[in-house]
């Protein structure tokens, strides 16, 4: 069995992975307020913004996570060809 297949294979399923919880991210970023004045009678609000930052910060790590693993995924993969290719040239 070949590398190249089970290569491409983990980088696909790594870009999809990071693809999927950055987008996931990016939706719950979307409802998030940048800054509100908040008082008594807004502790509604206070709580859903609470819950949204939460969320964010709880998903925060994987999106960093996945995205060190897909760039070590690229940079194996271009560094696989560059051989190949300074292999084939030296033949």
């Amino acid at each position: 069995m070949t590398v190249v297949p089970v290569m491409w294979s983990v980088w696909v399923v790594l870009v999809a992975i990071f693809a999927a919880l950055y987008l996931y991210r990016h939706s719950l970023e979307r409802d998030e307020d940048d800054q509100i004045y908040l008082d008594e009678a807004f502790n509604h609000e206070k709580d859903a913004q609470a819950a949204i930052v939460a969320r964010v910060n709880k998903v925060s790590p994987y999106v960093r996570v996945t995205s060190w693993l897909v760039a070590a995924s690229t940079v194996f993969v271009i560094g696989y060809y560059v051989v190949d290719i300074y292999n084939t040239l030296m033949k």
